[in-house]
Parts: structure tokens; C-alpha cells; sequence
């Protein structure tokens, strides 16, 4: 008895020294995983800071393509449309360039790189502005409007080499800032491991000094601290996936430059089948980057917040880049005849919105067609409305089911093992409905079905 008494100062000294020490790792690893947190966060911010870049680049790219195809109209054809929409083109690059000087990582090698950037632009814009006041003045001087057209070439094939200096450079970055990220991250799975160890061995300590019911105690508050840590990092981790889910679609843009700049260099240097690989590779990226934006449209639309933006655009010039994309998609593009019917190939359409009606539509044709027959993508113009046609000569669509096909993520019975979502037909409707149109399917098993999207004028 005497020496328990004398014993038990003694353990209580351990007790409190332990639980001491277990609150003191326990700060430890909290503040850890915090900092580390912090650092992930950090190395996340440089990530979306590059692929804001990239896709800066994108869309400067594209003003500057759509500037040029712009002036080319407005030469050709003399429209005043093409001239404003060169204008735009025009703003829309130099605004694009101002944020590429905001946004790209700061070396000696990449503001050099950005100087000649801004250099070559403007002698392309110099070059562009004389085109156009040459028309101006004289629309027969064809020979110089096509040694400047040639000059334009040259330096746009300058552009285009700088501009993947300036991306790879970029992803070079990128891959640095993942690889900090993935630093970070297996740092703090070690503290967490280390801490966890230690606080273990703490308790194991503590349990050999309690009684058997004051070790179930402290194994009980041992167990509730533990959760409640995981449950902390586990919160930490749900918002970091939910910020990486929700930039999928950055990834997915440079994946598909990588690739098409893959493409383009590695083309003459490798194998057909090995080609194949890269193609399928950017196909993938853009039938998921479809599925997403799908999926956006029926979301924004079913919430009453799809925007509704009609203006007037050359239809037949249209469906003729809608072919063209398509065929990026990967798809058997020889399988699609372009037809049209009548004179008036202008009309106050929604171009976003028709692009998911008549993808969507050609899609579901050529997925659920032979590989042998043809899809027809017909259009008929008239003064008041603009008809277009999809037909096919696939495995068609059950009678009984024709009524349900519109709605999300509905499909029929008959297709089988063919991969698909069942949210296209839902978007063309919502898309058709936006424009107050219609939209009719004529179909038979086995025969082929033909989609009809009649979409008026004026609203």
C-alpha cells in the first residue's frame, strides 16, 4: 500500500507528461497539414495561373485566326458584316495580349519572347489594315492584295512557332508546379504518418501506466480526436477535389493543344499507327469536353439560366466549319454529304446553341449508323425560317419509345452495347426551344430516321 501511494505522484507525472505530449504532436500535425494545406493551395493557384495562360494563348490564337478569315470575307464578298466582325477580332487579340502580359510567369527568356510576340502582331496588323484600305481604294489590285496575304502567311507562321515557345515554356512551369505540389503532399502524408506514430506510441505508453478502465477512457478520447482529425483532413481534401473537378475543362483544353502540338511536330517524324495514338488521345479530350459542356447546357437550361444570344451569321459557312469540326472529333467524317437547298444563307440565329443542336444530332447519327452508309446534313433557307435536316440510315428509333427520347439520359432498348449518355437529344431540345422552334424525327427500325429542326427568323 505504502509503495503504491509512493508510486502514484509518479504516474500521475505520466499521465500529464503523456497527454502532454500527445496535445503537443497533435498541434504539430494540425499545423503541418495546415501549412502544407497552404502550400498545395499555393502550388494550385500557380497551376490555374498557367492553364489561364494557355488558354490566353487559345483565344488569342483564335481572334487572330477569326481576323483573318474576317478580312478574307470582307475582300472576297464586301461585307460590312465581315469588316465588323474583323473589328471584333481585331479588340478581341489586343485585349488578349494585354492579359498574356498579366498572366505569364516572369523570366528573361519568356519577356523576350513576349517582346517579339508583340512585334510580329503588329506587323501582322500593319499588314491587315493595308489590306483592307487597298480594297477600299481600289478592288481590282488582286496581285498585291496577294503578296500581302503571302506576307501575312509568313509572319503568322512565325507567330505560330513563338506561340508554342511561349506554351511549352508555360507547361514547363506547370510541370514544376505539379511536381512542388506532389512535394508538398508527400511531405505532409508523412508528418500525418510520423505524428500518428509517435501519438501511438504516446498512448501505448500511457495504457501501461492506467488502470484497464482508464485505458478504455483514453483509448475512447484517443479514437474521437482521431476522427475528428480525419474528418478535418478529409473536409480539406473534398474542397481541393471540388476545385480540381471543377477545372476539368482546363486540362482537358491542354491536353488538346499538347496533342494537336504533338501532332503537328511528330506527323512526318512517326508511324501512321502510331499517330493513331495522339488522335485518339484528342479525340477522347473532346468527346469529354462535349459530354461537359452537354452537361452545362441542361444544367443552365432546366435552371432557366442558358443564355439566349441571336445574331446574324452565314449558315452554309456554318455547317460547313460544323463538318470540319467534327472531323477533329475523330469521326468517320467521309460518312456526312453537306446539301443545301435555296438562296438565303443569312440568318439571326444563336451560333453557340445551333452548334449543340446540329453536333449533337450528327453525332447520334453517325454513332448509331454503319459504317458504310452515308448521313446526310441537309439545309433549306428560306425568307422566314431555316430549316435543317440529319438523316441516316442506322438502326433507328422503336415507335413506342419515339416520345421519350428528348427526355435526359433516356435510351432505347435497341442500341444495345453502343456507348452513349442519353443527353444530346435532351439539348437540342432545350437548344430548339430557346429559339422557338421545332424539332421532328421520322423514323424506322432498322431503315434509318431523319431529325427536322425548323428554327424561325424572327421571335
Amino acid at each position: 500500500m505504502t509503495q503504491q501511494l509512493m508510486k502514484w505522484p509518479f504516474q500521475r507525472k505520466g499521465i500529464v507528461g503523456g497527454f502532454g505530449l500527445t496535445m503537443l504532436l497533435m498541434a504539430l500535425i494540425c499545423f503541418a497539414s495546415l501549412k502544407n494545406t497552404d502550400e498545395i493551395k499555393q502550388g494550385a493557384n500557380r497551376v490555374q495561373q498557367t492553364y489561364q495562360t494557355l488558354n490566353t494563348l487559345t483565344n488569342f490564337y483564335g481572334a487572330m485566326t477569326a481576323a483573318e478569315s474576317a478580312r478574307r470575307g470582307y475582300i472576297f464578298l464586301g461585307s460590312n458584316q465581315d469588316l465588323q466582325r474583323y473589328k471584333i477580332a481585331i479588340s478581341n487579340m489586343e485585349d488578349e495580349l494585354k492579359l498574356l502580359q498579366q498572366q505569364i510567369h516572369s523570366n528573361f527568356i519568356q519577356e523576350q519572347r513576349l517582346l517579339r510576340l508583340n512585334l510580329l502582331v503588329n506587323q501582322r496588323l500593319s499588314l491587315l489594315e493595308q489590306s483592307i484600305e487597298l480594297y477600299q481604294r481600289n478592288k481590282t489590285a488582286v496581285s498585291i492584295q496577294n503578296n500581302i496575304t503571302d506576307r501575312s502567311v509568313q509572319i503568322r507562321e512565325k507567330l505560330l512557332v513563338l506561340i508554342a515557345e511561349i506554351k511549352a515554356e508555360e507547361q514547363n512551369y506547370l510541370q514544376s508546379s505539379l511536381e512542388q505540389s506532389k512535394q508538398s503532399i508527400q511531405l505532409r502524408i508523412f508528418i500525418e504518418i510520423l505524428g500518428i506514430l509517435l501519438i501511438f506510441l504516446v498512448i501505448s505508453g500511457l495504457f501501461i501506466l492506467l488502470e484497464q478502465q482508464s485505458k478504455k477512457r483514453e483509448k475512447i478520447r484517443y479514437l474521437e480526436s482521431s476522427l475528428a482529425q480525419e474528418k478535418k483532413i478529409g473536409d480539406l481534401k473534398i474542397q481541393l477535389f471540388s476545385m480540381i473537378s471543377h477545372e476539368f475543362r482546363t486540362p482537358l483544353t491542354v491536353i488538346l493543344l499538347s496533342s494537336q502540338l504533338l501532332i503537328e511536330t511528330l506527323e512526318d517524324l512517326i508511324e501512321e499507327n502510331q499517330l493513331k495514338h495522339l488522335l485518339r488521345i484528342q479525340s477522347s479530350a473532346k468527346i469529354m469536353n462535349h459530354i461537359l459542356t452537354d452537361i452545362l447546357t441542361l444544367t443552365r437550361a432546366e435552371a432557366g439560366k442558358l443564355d439566349f444570344n441571336p445574331q446574324v451569321i452565314n449558315v452554309e459557312n456554318f455547317c460547313l466549319n460544323l463538318v470540319e469540326d467534327l472531323q477533329l472529333f475523330g469521326t468517320k467524317i467521309q460518312m456526312i454529304e453537306f446539301l443545301k437547298e435555296g438562296s438565303h444563307f443569312r440568318a439571326n440565329l444563336d451560333e453557340k446553341l445551333l452548334y449543340s443542336i446540329l453536333s449533337n444530332l450528327l453525332l447520334n447519327a453517325i454513332k448509331y449508323s454503319d459504317n458504310q452508309e452515308k448521313i446526310y446534313l441537309i439545309l433549306k433557307c428560306a425568307a422566314t425560317s431555316t430549316v435543317f435536316q440529319v438523316i441516316d440510315k442506322g438502326i433507328g428509333i422503336p415507335p413506342a419509345e419515339q416520345q421519350k427520347i428528348y427526355e435526359p439520359f433516356y435510351r432505347c432498348q435497341n442500341v444495345e452495347n453502343i456507348a452513349g449518355t442519353g443527353l444530346g437529344l435532351a439539348v437540342v431540345k432545350k437548344c430548339v426551344e430557346l429559339h422557338k422552334g421545332e424539332i421532328s424525327v421520322d423514323s424506322k427500325l432498322d431503315v434509318g430516321t431523319t431529325f427536322t429542326v425548323r428554327l424561325p427568323h424572327t421571335y
